[in-house]
């Protein structure tokens, strides 16, 4: 930057070089001449135009920072006045200052035009489609329709009133998996205990002595029946056991494990949530203090207009480290967010996956209990029939002709028929 004494005097200056539409000249009561836009309040200490007309080099100097306006917050600019040649400050501090300033609406539009970024319930995303050659985010699982790349937003409820987590979307799946898991373990348990009722019945009714004095071919098959209904008994006894041994109690060691996994992972995420929203605040609050600091520094470099005195040049001094301290802070502020955010994504994806893993687990063990449950009916319907099975025999060979003549042969009392008396 050039010194005020290189040139030629203040006053002298000032009535040869005309200063463009909205720029005035101040003169401090040691010499530098400070230059103010009433427009747009910028502020430098060189002269904003060369005698021609043309610009010497930009006047302020812009860096990007996220702005936060409510809940989202986009990409914006910050606003640098230049030090006076005779004030010595933090030079490497103020080139990361950064505040919103007051820009022109012409600037405000350019500023818009750059977002890139929005924050929803405290977690940062691009803004999709920002130019047309922007490049969108690949899946982290393409093709695979994984849990780890579509629940990262939030969605209202069915209520609309309130907003629920992706991860709390995915988490009410798995638990709608477990109490399935319950369900299906009741309703085997409901099987075994028909089954368990049936057996009994069926043992007790093979006891039964109704018609038991029926005799020949006919009370052969009849008491065959009797008997294939006790072994029918053993047989669903039997099933009801391995019910309950290879399908019921996998079941529910199976569901109480799914569980503990679940509340694992549901504390460990709510509580990364927190710790983000937590920080997405201190950034907010920091961004607040950055603008009143700015404001502040403003407002003490135009008071320099009015008075030319060395309090408000210390004043405006005090203003500048403040405002410097509050840019830092700032600056500290979004890295710690970011670094929550970046350990909340990493646990998201890694946790996701997990319960990806354990749906598929989930699935495939009910399935092969299912299957178990279909082979063990299988076997108990093949047992069944076997019991049966001498029963139609016997039906098939029932001959009343011979019962007939087997009962005759065994009751009869005579094969002599009477004749009519001789008179």
């Amino acid at each position: 930057m050039k010194s005020a004494a290189a040139g030629p005097a203040p006053r002298e200056e000032m009535k040869r070089v005309p200063l463009p539409h909205g720029w005035r000249c101040h003169v401090s009561p040691k010499g530098p001449r400070n230059y103010v836009n009433t427009a747009s309040n910028e502020t430098t200490w060189e002269l904003p135009f060369t005698s021609y007309g043309t610009s010497v080099r930009p006047l302020v100097q812009r860096h990007s920072l996220p702005e936060v306006n409510g809940s989202c917050h986009t990409t914006g600019s910050a606003i640098h006045t230049r030090d006076p040649p005779d004030v010595p400050l933090r030079r490497a501090t103020m080139d990361k200052q950064q505040s919103p300033g007051n820009t022109s609406p012409a600037k405000r539009q350019t500023k818009e035009m750059k977002e890139t970024k929005i924050t929803i319930n405290c977690v940062t995303f691009p803004i999709p489609n920002v130019t047309p050659d922007q490049a969108e985010q690949q899946l982290l699982k393409p093709n695979e329709w994984s849990y780890c790349d579509y629940f990262w937003t939030d969605k209202k409820d069915p209520q609309g009133t309130t907003s629920v987590a992706g991860f709390e979307v995915l988490l009410q799946k798995q638990l709608k998996g477990k109490q399935m898991q319950k369900e299906m373990a009741e309703f085997i348990r409901e099987r075994i205990k028909i089954e368990e009722e049936y057996a009994k019945n069926l043992s007790k009714l093979s006891q039964s002595p109704l018609a038991a004095q029926e005799e020949g071919t006919l009370g052969e098959a009849w008491a065959q029946l009797k008997r294939s209904c006790h072994d029918e008994a053993e047989v669903h006894l039997k099933f009801s056991n391995k019910l309950q041994c290879e399908v019921e109690k996998p079941l529910l060691t199976f569901r109480d494990n799914f569980k503990k996994e679940l509340k694992k992972y549901d504390h460990h995420i709510i509580d990364l949530r927190k710790q983000l929203a937590s920080r997405f605040a201190g950034v907010e609050k920091a961004r607040k203090a950055l603008a009143d600091r700015q404001k502040d520094l403003e407002v003490k470099t135009q008071q320099l207009d009015i008075k030319h005195m060395n309090k408000h040049e210390e004043d405006i001094k005090k203003a500048r480290r403040k405002s410097t301290q509050a840019g830092d802070d700032l600056m500290h502020n979004v890295d710690l967010y970011n670094r929550a955010q970046s350990k909340w994504f990493e646990e998201m994806v890694t946790t996701s996956l997990e319960l990806e893993r354990l749906e598929v687990e989930r699935v495939e063990m009910i399935r092969q209990n299912l299957r178990q449950y279909t082979t063990l009916r299988h076997e108990t319907d093949m047992f069944n029939q076997s019991t049966v099975e001498p029963v139609d025999q016997l039906l098939q060979s029932v001959d009343p002709a011979r019962d007939r003549e087997l009962w005759v042969r065994e009751h009869k009392t005579g094969e002599l028929r009477p004749v009519d008396m001789d008179i």
